[in-house]
């Protein structure tokens, strides 16, 4: 089976016609995602993206918002790159604090701390790319945005690799002020080789 790369004005349904399925599919999308999600430290949290979540991002907006179909090409824009391309691992990165005071205060010090993520296994080591969206994630001022797109690109060697059950996989974060890792989970590691070509 070819797993889906892009989402197109084919693949959006109608609002009445998806309004009868949301409930179900909400809940199909929201065990899928618990096989995607890895946290890292106390309130770092890694969502990594595919075709259906995507897909229900952007029927979730246009559900919301309304916009009709002046919406559509705008949403499929803003979510169609984070669909991984078969080579890529691409997630959402959150900085989840409940209270408003406190999360302020945590981002504040958190400046560039997207350039300091990295994907490991076996002896390879993969960057986070920033994924650029028009938005500064950091001010001048070193306060980060609870909000972060991340993409981790491999080499086929890398590829090979990260799908041997032998080796472990770690997501860790190394800025001075958040210094944290994770072992990725099989369960999140069997859905992620999936992405790949």
């Amino acid at each position: 089976m070819t797993t889906k790369r892009k989402i197109t004005l084919a693949d959006v349904m109608e609002m009445t016609a998806y309004g009868e399925i949301r409930k179900a599919r909400r809940q199909k999308i929201s065990l899928a995602k618990r096989d995607r999600r890895v946290s890292v430290g106390p309130f770092a949290t890694f969502y990594f993206e595919n075709y259906d979540t995507m897909w229900m991002q952007v029927h979730e907006m246009l559900f919301v918002e309304r916009g009709g179909e002046e919406q559509i090409q705008g949403e499929l824009d803003a979510y169609n790159p984070l669909i991984p391309n078969g080579q890529n691992l691409i997630c959402t990165l959150m900085f989840e604090i409940a209270d408003e005071t406190t999360r302020a205060r945590e981002l504040t010090h958190l400046g560039g701390i997207e350039d300091t993520v990295k994907l490991e296994f076996d002896e390879n080591t993969i960057a986070a790319n920033p994924l650029a969206d028009g938005v500064e994630r950091t001010t001048d001022g070193g306060k980060t945005s609870a909000v972060h797109f991340l993409s981790f690109d491999f080499t086929d060697a890398d590829v090979a690799a990260f799908r041997d059950p032998n080796s472990r996989a770690i997501l860790s974060i190394g800025h001075r002020n958040y210094g944290h890792m994770a072992v990725i989970p099989n369960n999140v590691r069997t859905a992620l080789i999936r992405d790949f070509d």
